[in-house]
């Protein structure tokens, strides 16, 4: 049987679509590209915010209109949130599966096949004994050449008010060291050259205790950043999410020690008035995040910061906003998405007043991307006149010696590219050098450098 798997969502999506692929593959299931050769289509949705809900109910609706005699399966985080409601209110999908436990993926495509039937969602362990990640070195890779995520927690215990991630994914698991050294090493081995450690939040890896491997309460980032650096060979290490309330100071020594663990950031801060932080469920306040960035800055001079902020949190006052703008000015970050608060059942916030209008809302978050502009341009001219590491990605279509590629300063798909200009062919996947000779909006342009 042949089946067409859409990864879509974040990139903790893609790692779980990666699951899911190797052990279909390992079921006796054909892999293929085109979603019109498939017996089963299925479904990677996501379940976190209002837009990312309807653009994956979307999906199911455009592929059924497209194949209507194909079996579709709907999986992830919107089928584990609302299976009941989804298995009585979307004929559109033969099967609803859960991400509770991926490595049951085989089981729900049978279910699929074989008609609409009863939704498959499994219970989420919270023990932390079953190997979330189900890592294998024959895992398919759908990530950019030559980078792959690596996943070391599941879930999330910070319980910030408006997430609804630990409803979806439950509480804060982490993976032992030896779990996701390996990983990394099989990895690498395969000729990775990029390896982005994910998780809903870094700064928690392991406090949990990590089902008895280490004694809980301690964060064991650093522990695993030093493992990791015992490892040979040239490559990168990206750390993405690590949350601004936890985040561990000693992995800047790491940093400094050893470059291949990139000094980027990414550092969801979301707001900076301390009123609605702390409706968020959150400790911080904006000098204690400008100290924090500060501190990174003056640890690692070429260090790149990247963050989020929300607007339209309930409560949030033109004053509160006035104070966001301020930070944003202040905190000089290199990168930064924006989002419109999205109202979540079965979160805290979810009953809060005042509501905050969608248009202020969109307002407000349009007045920061604004802002932002000249902010990041300012950032990525830095790098004009400097010669890089560059991680080739793709060659551009029809333009003979020209290369798509990142910068220890881009982490993949969120960030600005870099477009090489080369006199010879250049290999997807591998390191050259480049000299940065000039910005194009949040683009870098570089000239390719023969070692």
């Amino acid at each position: 049987m042949r089946y067409f798997l859409d990864p879509y969502g974040c990139v903790k999506n893609q790692v779980d679509a990666e699951t899911m692929m190797f052990i279909l593959d390992k079921s006796g299931w054909l892999s293929v590209a085109d979603p019109s050769e498939a017996d089963l289509i299925i479904i990677n949705s996501c379940g976190f915010i209002e837009s990312a809900k309807r653009e994956s109910l979307d999906a199911v609706f455009s592929f059924r209109g497209a194949y209507p005699d194909k079996k579709i399966l709907l999986a992830g985080c919107l089928a584990q949130r609302y299976a009941a409601e989804l298995a009585g209110d979307l004929p559109e999908a033969d099967m609803i599966f859960g991400n509770g436990d991926l490595s049951l993926i085989a089981e729900a495509a049978e279910k699929a096949m074989a008609g609409p039937g009863e939704p498959l969602v499994p219970s989420i362990d919270t023990s932390g004994l079953r190997d979330f990640a189900c890592f294998t070195g024959e895992r398919n890779l759908l990530s950019l050449p030559g980078s792959a995520y690596v996943k070391i927690t599941e879930g999330c215990d910070n319980r910030c008010s408006f997430c609804a991630i630990p409803n979806i994914r439950g509480p804060l698991r982490s993976r032992p060291i030896a779990a996701v050294t390996d990983e990394c090493r099989t990895l690498l081995d395969r000729g990775i050259r990029e390896l982005c450690i994910i998780g809903q939040d870094l700064g928690s890896y392991g406090i949990d205790g990590a089902a008895g491997a280490f004694e809980p309460g301690t964060c064991r980032l650093p522990e695993l950043l030093n493992t990791i650096s015992g490892l040979e060979g040239r490559f990168w290490v990206r750390l993405l999410y690590i949350h601004p309330d936890n985040f561990p100071l000693p992995i800047l020594d790491i940093c400094r020690r050893d470059p291949r663990i990139l000094p980027y950031f990414d550092i969801p801060f979301q707001h900076a008035s301390e009123p609605v932080l702390k409706a968020m469920n959150r400790r911080g306040s904006a000098p204690k995040y400008l100290e924090l960035i500060g501190t990174i800055r003056q640890a690692l001079p070429g260090a790149v910061v990247r963050s989020t902020f929300m607007t339209g949190f309930p409560g949030e006052t033109e004053e509160d906003f006035r104070q966001l703008l301020d930070f944003q000015e202040k905190a000089r970050l290199d990168w930064l998405g924006v989002f419109a608060y999205s109202r979540e059942e079965d979160t805290p916030a979810f009953g809060m007043k005042p509501a905050v209008a969608k248009c202020v809302a969109e307002n407000r978050k349009q007045q920061i991307e604004d802002r932002q502009i000249p902010i990041t341009e300012a950032q990525m001219d830095r790098f004009v006149g400097k010669t890089l590491d560059i991680l080739v990605e793709e060659a551009v279509t029809n333009e003979d010696g020209l290369y798509l590629g990142r910068t220890a300063a881009q982490a993949p798909e969120v960030d600005g590219a870099t477009v090489i200009n080369a006199d010879g062919v250049l290999t997807p996947g591998t390191f050259i050098r480049g000299r940065v000779f000039s910005r194009s909006g949040f683009d870098l342009d570089a000239a390719y450098i023969h070692e």
